[in-house]
C-alpha cells in the first residue's frame, strides 16, 4: 500500500468535493462521500482508477446543471436533487472504492488485477452512462415509454427510456470508455516511454458494459425498485416524503431498493459483463 498515493488521493479528493459543494453538485455529506470514494479509489486503484473518477465527476456534474431550469418541475419526482449527498456517492462510486480495496489485498501484479481493473471501468461508464441519460433524456420532445411494457408515460417516471435517453446511455460509457483508454496510454508513455495500444479492446467492452448497466437501472426501476404515491398530489414519486410536505404511501418495489441500491447493484452488475467480455482478450 502506497501511503504517499493515499494521501496524495487524499488531498485531490477533498480538493474536488470542496469545488463540487461550492459549485452546488454536492452536499456536505456528498462531500465527505467523495473523499471516502476518492481517497481509496485513487490511493489503491492507481492514479488511471482516479482520473477516470474525475471525468465521471466533471462530466455528472456539469449535465446536472445543464438547462437546469427546464428540468426543475421533474425534481418531485425523483427522491433526491442534483446536490449528491453520502448515499448517492457511495452508490456511484463505493463499489469502485471496494474494487480498489480488493486490488490492494491481491497486488497489482496479480491474474486477477486485469479484470478487477475492468470491472472497475465498466462501473464507471454505467454510472456516467445512467447521469448522461437522466440528465438529457428527460429533454427529450420524445415521449417516454417504460422499458418492461412500451407503455407511455409522463416524464421522469423510474424505469422509462426514450431513443435520446438510450443514446445518451451510450455515449456516457462510451465516454467514459474513451477516457479510461486515454488515461492508459498516457500513464503507459509515462511510466515505460511508450503506447499500449494492445488494450484498444477497453473502448467496445466498457462501452457495451456501461450502456447494460444504464439499462438494467432502467429495468430496476420500473419493476422492483421501491416507489411511493403521493395521495395529495396524486404523483408518484422516489421519495417517501414527498416535496409538498405529505408523507407518501409506499406504491411498490422491494422496500430496501430505494434509487442509490439500484445505482450500486447497476454498477456491480456492469463491473461482471466488462470482466466477462474482456476474457477473450485477456487469456
Amino acid at each position: 500500500m502506497d501511503v504517499q498515493r493515499l494521501l496524495l488521493g487524499l488531498v485531490i479528493s477533498a480538493a474536488i468535493g470542496g469545488l463540487g459543494y461550492w459549485r452546488g453538485a454536492l452536499s456536505a455529506s456528498g462531500v465527505l462521500g467523495a473523499v471516502i470514494t476518492g481517497t481509496v479509489i485513487f490511493g489503491l486503484g492507481g492514479v488511471v482508477w482516479g482520473v477516470v473518477l474525475i471525468a465521471f465527476f466533471i462530466s455528472a456534474s456539469a449535465l446536472s446543471h445543464y438547462r437546469a431550469a427546464q428540468k426543475a418541475h421533474l425534481a418531485e419526482k425523483f427522491e433526491k436533487g442534483y446536490r449528491r449527498d453520502l448515499g448517492q456517492t457511495l452508490a456511484n462510486g463505493g463499489w469502485g472504492a471496494l474494487l480498489a480495496l480488493a486490488v490492494a489485498l491481491v497486488g497489482r501484479d496479480s491474474t486477477w488485477y486485469p479484470m478487477l481493473a475492468l470491472g472497475y471501468f465498466g462501473a464507471m461508464a454505467t454510472v456516467n452512462g445512467d447521469t448522461w441519460a437522466t440528465e438529457l433524456g428527460v429533454l427529450s420532445p420524445e415521449a417516454p415509454r417504460l422499458i418492461t411494457t412500451g407503455q407511455r408515460v409522463t416524464v421522469g417516471t423510474s424505469g422509462a427510456i426514450t431513443r435520446s435517453g438510450t443514446l445518451a446511455a451510450l455515449a456516457g460509457s462510451g465516454f467514459l470508455a474513451v477516457c479510461t483508454f486515454v488515461f492508459i496510454q498516457g500513464a503507459s508513455l509515462v511510466t515505460a516511454g511508450r503506447w499500449h495500444l494492445s488494450d484498444w479492446f477497453v473502448l467496445p467492452v466498457v462501452s457495451v458494459a456501461g450502456l447494460m448497466g444504464a439499462m438494467l437501472d432502467s429495468l430496476l426501476g420500473a419493476t422492483v425498485q421501491r416507489m411511493y404515491f403521493c395521495e395529495h398530489c396524486q404523483k408518484e414519486t422516489e421519495s417517501r416524503q414527498h416535496r409538498c410536505g405529505h408523507t407518501a404511501v409506499p406504491l411498490r418495489g422491494w422496500p430496501w431498493l430505494n434509487n442509490d441500491a439500484v445505482n450500486f447493484t447497476s454498477s456491480v452488475a456492469a463491473s461482471l459483463v466488462a470482466a466477462l467480455l474482456a476474457q477473450p482478450f485477456l487469456t
